[in-house]
């Protein structure tokens, strides 16, 4: 039988992390931390203080004794000077949004800690294993090829009656042969995938109407730092085609999308932030272990749904964790 613990023994275990947070907080006092970030989105973007949020919980508080230093990811060429101008400034830890910007920070320095989000670490080359990293890289990664599926199943109950499903992919985090297993896992279910590329903001738009031109009833947003910082495009156009379909973050529904499936985003940012102190206390990116979600999420938006004149089958509505109506 589980013995619970008695009031006191929580009072006491209370005191000592009490006590354990208040010689944290007396090592760093009188610290300056500067933090440079390599983000997909300008400042000031939806979620996008998660991480100086969570700082600030820790006792860094910008304007205090937290410098933060933003630039923005673009082209590879925007990406490579924005990613030298931070390492000049010499940041105690670089932030990285995707895959891209992580490949592109550690390119351009081996000594500076590099954090960030990636769809899967291991098989981009960041680092040597999950539980040991190696070199001056660590972060979260995301269980990208195996989340992208899973969306994809669910995307097929939400339209049972779809032969033809499209999936917008971004070439530079999605590989031939992850494409081609999720192309062959749909077709065993009788069902048609087919792929449309974009690499920028300025390919999505004709990618979802070529998508829908060729009989696409059906739509997966594929996991990708660009696709999801122009989802507002992919919103916008795939609500106008009346065009279903399924996301990455759960805040995307909440934005407007039809569902989505994921961990999310902002709880992410703030499990990176708590990488980031960790790294400040001491700890070397080669020896912390990489970390993956523990929590997902399915959202369901019934305004957008009946929007698309869409029925959403009883058995997906059950398995929600959020339905918006």
């Amino acid at each position: 039988m589980k013995r619970l613990p008695t009031r006191r023994s929580v009072l006491v275990a209370g005191a000592i992390t009490v006590l354990g947070c208040g010689a944290v907080q007396a090592q760093e006092k009188g610290r300056i931390l500067r933090l440079a970030i390599l983000a997909g989105a300008p400042r000031g973007a939806p979620q996008s203080g998660g991480v100086i949020d969570e700082l600030g919980k820790a006792g860094f508080i910008e304007g205090r004794n937290l410098i933060v230093d933003w630039r923005l990811q673009g082209s590879p060429e925007q990406t490579a000077a924005s990613v030298a101008e931070l390492v000049r400034l010499a940041p105690d830890v670089l932030l990285a949004a995707g895959t891209p910007g992580m490949v592109a920070a550690q390119a351009a320095t081996r000594t500076i800690p590099i954090l960030g989000v990636a769809d899967d670490m291991v098989a981009s080359g960041l680092v040597r294993s999950l539980a040991r990293p190696g070199g001056n890289l660590t972060g979260i990664s995301i269980l990208a090829s195996e989340l992208d599926g899973k969306r994809q199943e669910i995307l097929m109950e939400l339209v049972p009656a779809s032969r033809h499903i499209a999936a917008l992919a971004d070439p530079s985090t999605k590989g031939p042969a992850e494409l081609e297993g999720l192309r062959s896992a749909t077709a065993a279910r009788g069902v048609e995938l087919s792929i449309y590329p974009a690499r920028g903001p300025e390919e999505i738009v004709a990618a979802i109407d070529a998508a829908q031109a060729a009989g696409a009833t059906a739509l997966n947003v594929l996991a990708s730092r660009i696709l999801d910082t122009n989802r507002k495009i992919i919103l916008e156009r795939s609500a106008a085609l009346r065009l279903p379909a399924i996301y990455q973050w759960p805040e995307m529904a909440e934005e407007g999308g039809l569902a989505a499936y994921g961990p999310r985003y902002t709880k992410m940012l703030r499990q990176l932030a708590r990488q980031v102190l960790k790294v400040v206390r001491g700890a070397k990116p080669a020896d912390l272990p990489v970390e993956q979600p523990t929590e997902f999420e399915l959202v369901i938006n019934l305004k957008t749904a009946s929007a698309l004149g869409l029925t959403i089958p009883p058995s997906i509505l059950a398995r929600a964790d959020e339905v918006i109506e």
